[in-house]
């Protein structure tokens, strides 16, 4: 009887101590069919700058955005950033929170890939952000709730199997004019 009365003791110390939170964000990344080489470059640099993105084939129909959740779901991510090309020339990219949370809309103009602008220094692929928001961000209701996607979206769990354990490079996003602007800083000492 002893011995029954000590193993529930142990089963109750196990079940009564507070589970630490694990950030498993994942984000799964894929575009349209029909978008363009600079396109594709951009979609590449998001996915090495963000360890914890999975990237998945395109996708044929541009009607049937409800297919994104199962994909999600399939690859066990929990966020989604889809590029659609429209006309060659326009680029919109969806960021949402699968399968029942928000999703944004954003039209993407004024895009720089890392190949063209010929950085010399290079940020640890792997290695995990700062992410940084304007103040902007917390006046109104609809700034948070984007702010809310894009820190999901963009900032890399500790507990990622590709991370490194050291930070190199700061994203930035940031409000003027209306739009929003990201920007990558790579971190260097002297």
């Amino acid at each position: 009887m002893e011995v029954e009365e000590t193993e529930t003791k142990k089963v109750e110390k196990k079940d009564n101590e507070p589970k630490e939170f694990k950030n498993r964000q994942r984000v799964m990344l894929l575009c349209s069919r029909g978008i363009t080489a600079r396109h594709r470059h951009l979609m590449s640099d998001l996915q090495a700058l963000l360890p914890h993105a999975k990237k998945d084939s395109k996708l044929d129909s541009k009607s049937r955005l409800y297919i994104l959740n199962e994909l999600a779901d399939i690859n066990n991510c929990n966020n989604c950033i889809y590029f659609e090309g429209r006309k060659h020339t326009d680029l919109y990219m969806w960021i949402s929170k699968t399968p029942n949370g928000p999703s944004i809309k954003f039209h993407v103009t004024n895009i720089h890939t890392m190949s063209e602008l010929h950085l010399t220094g290079n940020c640890l692929k792997g290695s995990r952000p700062i992410v940084s928001f304007d103040k902007t961000f917390d006046s109104t209701p609809h700034y948070k709730l984007i702010k809310e996607v894009l820190l999901h979206n963009f900032s890399t769990p500790t507990t990622s199997r590709r991370i490194k354990p050291f930070v190199d490079h700061v994203i930035t996003f940031s409000i003027v004019d209306g739009r929003i602007w990201f920007r990558n800083y790579q971190v260097r000492i002297h």
